[in-house]
């Protein structure tokens, strides 16, 4: 029971690399990724309640891990479904593509629950070079050809992201003596003041800024959002940044005892994070590239967060990412269903949404709303509780800059859903909903709106969550 998730996961990667050694429909290959994410999200909800340690004590069993699975196992089966028949990656490559994606989301797992640092260096090499894979098996007959461009970048970046992840990895075990989580918090007590301490901590948070995407770590969002298939790009957007936050609120919260230092460190990142999201977000014509500078300055806000070193600061930043991602799950199957023929979607192809397909065009208007933190939903309870918990800890001058923030990310944002709402569609083809997706997109708008309404007992769930952990 302790290791059922990802023992599923492994056995759907071994169901694909069967598929892999035939031909079979996209049907046939769509209808058994269903039904194994769906498999794995019963796994992880099975296991929720487990605990124990693995691997002499490397691999950890909570509350913690288990709750971050099963987002992530959610979030996959909702990419699966509304991703429909892979449109956008080459047919012959469809069943290793769901191959990569299993071992993706498999690494992440192991990341959750990973508690000693050369474990949380295997599975986040494995999660992230499966996407690597991932990015560039592109169809390139709607003719995009920028996937390969995408991909270097992104595996270049990752590499780069890597190296000061284990460098900062050395340093702690140079510090400590020891690779395990527990022990190196148990040392880091005594010698926090040092400014060793700070640059390991600095240098290994930099793995996660990456996944993530906060500045400066960044560079690679923009051409990785354009030139992957849009299916793979919801993936991103949404899966890794989960088990991004899960890793850097178990290190902030080891190295909360350094005080002010990482507190302002973690303070530009984040202003910096917001401001160059937001403003280069502004000129984007691309749905996909609008999307990827927002994440960006998201992931700022999630910082927020993080700097008051409570456990109700890391409870409202997993509140928060939990929102970011039904929002984003909620633009992108507007993407992937809008772009049938797996092509990126310009703003502009947006005209007139309301007309050709009315529920695509709420789907996406609350997603849009909420990521503009607009009342009622998510993203506005989430920003408020995010603002009121820094402002507590008389982060003042960055409440300010977040707000100043929160206006400008409005003005894109809206401008997206008048051009859908307020336009003709006289020159656009009508748009193909199949079932699975409606209900996918009713699912979504209503979890957004009941997060942003009644946050409490999802705010009491991920106290609970940190608390196991703390």
């Amino acid at each position: 029971m302790l290791f059922l998730p990802e023992l599923t996961l492994l056995g759907a990667g071994l169901i694909f690399f069967v598929f892999s050694l035939g031909t079979h429909s996209s049907d046939m290959i769509r209808n058994a990724a269903i039904a194994l994410c769906a498999i794995t999200l019963a796994a992880s909800i099975a296991a929720v309640n487990s605990s124990g340690e693995l691997f002499y004590g490397a691999y950890r069993i909570d509350l913690f891990s288990q709750v971050f699975k099963i987002l992530m196992a959610l979030a996959t089966l909702v990419v699966v479904i509304f991703a429909n028949k892979l449109p956008g990656i080459k047919s012959k490559y469809q069943a290793e593509y769901y191959i990569f994606m299993a071992m993706s989301v498999l690494g992440l797992m192991m990341l959750v629950s990973s508690v000693e640092l050369l474990s949380i260096f295997v599975a986040l090499e494995l999660s992230s070079f499966a996407v690597y894979i991932m990015v560039p098996m592109r169809d390139e007959s709607h003719g995009s050809k920028a996937q390969m461009e995408a991909a270097i970048k992104y595996l270049l970046y990752g590499v780069t992201a890597t190296g000061f992840m284990l460098f900062g990895m050395s340093y702690l075990f140079g510090l400590t003596g020891s690779t395990r989580i527990d022990v190196i918090i148990t040392k880091l007590a005594t010698i926090y003041t040092q400014p060793a301490v700070v640059i390991s901590i600095a240098l290994v948070l930099a793995g996660f800024f990456y996944k993530l995407a906060l500045f400066p770590f960044h560079f690679w969002v923009p051409d990785v959002y354009e030139g992957a298939a849009n299916e793979t790009t919801a993936f991103i957007a949404a899966v890794p940044k989960i088990a991004a936050v899960a890793m850097l609120v178990r290190f902030v919260s080891l190295a909360s005892g350094t005080g002010a230092v990482l507190a302002n460190l973690l303070m530009v990142c984040a202003i910096l994070s917001m401001f160059y999201g937001n403003l280069s977000a502004l000129v984007q014509k691309d749905l996909k590239r609008m999307l990827g500078f927002s994440g960006i300055a998201h992931a700022g806000f999630v910082l927020l967060g993080l700097l008051t070193f409570q456990v109700t600061g890391y409870a409202t930043a997993l509140y928060y990412i939990t929102g970011y991602v039904l929002m984003n799950l909620a633009c992108f199957l507007v993407i992937c269903t809008v772009a049938g023929n797996g092509a990126n979607l310009a703003i502009e192809d947006l005209s007139g949404l309301h007309k050709r397909a009315p529920l695509l065009a709420i789907t996406l208007t609350v997603g849009l709303f909420s990521l503009a933190g607009i009342p009622p939903f998510v993203g506005f309870t989430g920003k408020f509780m995010l603002l009121l918990g820094a402002l507590r800890e008389d982060y003042l001058l960055l409440v300010i800059l977040a707000a100043i923030n929160t206006a400008i990310a409005i003005f894109y944002y809206l401008s997206v859903v008048r051009l859908t709402f307020c336009t003709d569609s006289e020159e656009r083809g009508s748009v193909e909903v199949g079932f699975m997706t409606n209900a996918v997109s009713v699912l979504l708008i209503i979890t957004i709106v009941i997060m942003g309404v009644a946050p409490q007992r999802f705010l009491d769930i991920a106290a609970s969550t940190i608390q196991s952990i703390m």
